[in-house]
């Protein structure tokens, strides 16, 4: 009776640690999961070493199969499929077979997992046309439902509750500006493969007052619901709305997954560098001198890539990668550097200072603002520039999901730090700095944890997230060339019980595996 009893006590202190996400001591004492985070390993996807751009842009996982898979799309060598890889074992991960894509088209831009479900977005052959959503079983990679949506889906994913598969498609222009797609967002129930397809048409009548608060629309030529680009898609916890990042028109999106509506733009407005906090270092030359100044009248345009939930209030608040991107195609192309002849800076809002004496504008210098890429879209009055507006924001943000204000940005803190770290890219200062291209959160037993990935700095920061709304800085994680997608394996769903943090890096085109201590 007595051994029955330990049984059962033994039992029951194994469970409450699962439940727990903990891990058990040796003296039975739950300990709590450690944030810190190592490197458990490294794996090429790329088929071509030699030749690996393209490769390893998006990952996901499925916990039933524990297989993950990855996007490989090896441009070099015209290979356009899903690769899958073994992650029982995460220290040694292996590709062990991979799922062909061209048969459903063009390229594999995005890929989710649900339920023994693999959802991967594939854009059309000629890209201006409706794309498809292939929906594959991760027990054997079978096909189970193709659904056409929207052209270029960009982003795909399935809802918390696996009802409802998402895509964000992002409708680019051809090269000559000569076709230019509505962008749109498409809403697939998984009980009978249907789509609802909505677009950005009916807020056309409000342009101007959402373009004052910081909304861009300025494609050639292009109707207000051809010039929207949905990039990427978060979800609430309770599938009853989404979030969706409109990058180059510098907005977010709120959509009512309940009614299926989109129910509001939100623009973001724009980044003032004239103050201290916001000092960034504007210019790659001369070659390593990383210098932060204020600089008046030079703008960032926030325009998010990846974008994600804080995981707890009673508030929903996105968290955003604020990139940057900008238009560039051989029938329209929005950039130019300040110091070229096509720039005319108003001297009252530019100017030189006492000391300068040269009959070049100070302003213009390749060490001041020479050499840095701004939009030709907006800050003129006539031919004439009183504000610079340049990509990005060089940082995250979190807003009010639903009003869109602001509240709180990480300001100049990831190029500063990682100018300390010594992984600064002085070489891209004259375009988006460190570039943070995607966000990701989880919960690591009783703690939130932020993730944010940096294309330029080839890294990823660990942020804890504070109910006090101010995140605060943990771990650097060195990363593979130009890190694109974040995964986060929770470890109710690990194969080893810890959390792992999959980076997936596009230009190296390989993936990177860490877990926690």
């Amino acid at each position: 009776m007595y051994r029955i009893f330990l049984v059962i006590v033994a039992t029951m202190v194994l469970i409450s640690c699962k439940k727990n996400d903990a891990d058990p001591g040796t003296d039975g004492v739950i300990i709590p999961e450690s944030v810190e985070f190592q490197s458990l390993a490294n794996l090429l996807i790329a088929t071509d070493p030699a030749t690996p751009a393209g490769a390893a842009e998006i990952s996901t996982y499925d916990p039933t199969t524990k297989r993950l898979f990855v996007v490989n799309n090896t441009l070099a060598t015209g290979v356009n499929r899903i690769e899958v890889v073994d992650l029982s074992k995460p220290a040694a991960p292996a590709k062990i077979a991979f799922i062909p894509i061209a048969t459903y088209g063009g390229l594999v831009n995005s890929i989710d997992v649900n339920n023994g479900l693999l959802a991967a977005a594939i854009e059309a052959t000629d890209k201006v046309s409706d794309g498809k959503v292939v929906v594959f079983k991760t027990s054997d990679y079978s096909v189970v439902k193709q659904i056409p949506v929207g052209s270029l889906p960009d982003m795909v994913t399935f809802t918390p509750d696996g009802k409802y598969i998402l895509t964000a498609n992002e409708g680019e222009p051809n090269d000559a500006y000569t076709t230019d797609p509505v962008g749109s967002i498409s809403i697939i129930s998984v009980a009978d493969y249907k789509e609802t397809r909505l677009n950005f048409e009916k807020f056309s009548s409000s342009a101007e007052s959402l373009k004052l608060k910081g909304l861009r629309i300025f494609g050639k030529g292009a109707s207000f619901a051809q010039d929207i680009e949905p990039e990427y898609i978060t979800v609430a916890s309770d599938s009853k709305m989404a979030w969706v990042s409109l990058q180059e028109n510098n907005a977010i999106a709120r959509i009512n997954l309940v009614t299926r509506t989109i129910e509001e733009i939100l623009p973001l407005g724009f980044k003032d560098y004239s103050t201290a906090a916001n000092a960034m270092d504007l210019s790659d030359r001369p070659a390593n001198a990383i210098v932060f100044k204020e600089r008046p009248n030079v703008l960032g345009m926030y325009e998010p890539d990846g974008i994600a939930l804080v995981p707890f209030g009673t508030s929903p608040m996105v968290i955003t990668a604020n990139e940057g991107d900008a238009r560039e195609y051989t029938g329209f192309n929005e950039m130019l550097r300040v110091g070229a002849s096509g720039i005319a800076l108003d001297p009252v809002a530019f100017p030189a200072p006492a000391f300068w004496s040269n009959t070049k504008n100070y302003w213009k210098e390749d060490s001041t603002l020479g050499r840095l890429n701004v939009t030709t879209t907006q800050g003129k009055e006539g031919d004439v520039y009183k504000k610079l507006y340049s990509l990005g924001a060089r940082s995250f943000s979190i807003w009010n999901g639903m009003t869109g204000q602001q509240m709180y940005d990480s300001k100049n803190e990831l190029d500063t730090k990682a100018r300390d770290l010594g992984i600064y890219p002085d070489g891209r200062s004259d375009d988006k700095g460190v570039e943070p291209e995607s966000v990701a959160t989880a919960k690591v037993g009783t703690r939130y944890l932020l993730f944010v990935g940096m294309e330029r700095s080839n890294s990823v920061f660990v942020y804890e997230l504070t109910n006090g709304g101010t995140p605060v800085f943990l771990q650097y994680l060195q990363t593979g060339t130009a890190p694109e997608g974040l995964l986060v394996i929770p470890a109710s769903k690990s194969p080893i019980q810890k959390t792992l943090l999959v980076v997936s890096s596009e230009t190296s085109g390989d993936i990177q595996i860490f877990g926690t201590k």
